[in-house]
């Protein structure tokens, strides 16, 4: 792995064909998986090389757990909303070096709410291509979902996969 020192300044973009969402959450005592598709993801380097900015668009309404019953419900307005609110979209607002990384912490909007969210950027890169992955906790309950934990656990954990590049 290697810092965005080797990284040129700019604006680099997701492959959205090559880029990816999952998550976990505490499911009536199991986990249950599930992806969601990138639709937006973009990773902005300064002059000095350091990380300045993140963003990222999710299309939580093509979310697929592996059960079509379960997708299906986290539709419903009790949970995700998704027929109002089909889109999650992540913007920071700090970012700053980190051991293997950096911290960033920024606005997650879901649901028609807006919330603060802290996580961990790691980039990583080989002679062909670039890595971002991101990876956070976010508390359902933040976004408004009310479910009881032994249903949905209250933590989702979330990680982004991004093969980003300069255009």
């Amino acid at each position: 792995m290697t810092s965005t020192r080797t990284l040129t300044t700019g604006v680099w973009q997701a492959d959205l064909t090559r880029s990816s969402a999952s998550f976990q959450v505490g499911n009536l005592g199991r986990k249950a998986h599930g992806t969601v598709p990138v639709t937006a993801g973009s990773v902005e380097i300064d002059a000095n090389g350091q990380l300045r900015g993140v963003h990222g668009t999710l299309d939580l309404g093509a979310i697929d757990t592996g059960i079509a019953k379960r997708d299906l419900d986290l539709r419903k307005p009790s949970l995700l909303d998704l027929d109002r609110h089909p889109t999650m979209t992540f913007t920071a607002t700090s970012c700053r070096p980190a051991q293997n990384g950096w911290e960033v912490t920024g606005t997650l909007q879901a649901r028609g709410t807006s919330t603060e969210l802290s996580g961990v950027v790691e980039l990583s890169t080989t002679d062909s291509e670039t890595v971002m992955t991101a990876t956070t906790r976010l508390d359902r309950r933040t976004l408004g979902i009310r479910a009881p934990r032994f249903m949905i656990g209250a933590y989702v954990d979330i990680t982004v996969t991004a093969v980003i590049s300069r255009p």
